[in-house]
């Protein structure tokens, strides 16, 4: 359930700011296919990972984490 919701919020970020899931992956320096697991809610990204999808994204990590997940 907490991968959905991250997922869905790094989509809709994503497709917001413009990026194609490949160029974005690329630019995360992951393969399109852990984005896209990540994307579908399969897997929940790390720590650090997150940081870096915030600041591709030119968002906080606060506006990117999902409102009603826990730390």
């Amino acid at each position: 359930m907490e991968a959905e919701k991250w997922g869905r919020r790094i989509r809709a970020f994503r497709k917001l700011k413009g990026f194609t899931q490949e160029g974005f992956a690329k630019d995360l320096g992951v393969s399109v296919s852990v984005l896209g697991e990540i994307e579908r809610g399969n897997r929940v990204p790390k720590d650090d990972l997150l940081e870096d999808i915030a600041q591709a994204l030119n968002i906080s990590l606060e506006e990117l984490k999902p409102k009603d997940v826990s730390d």
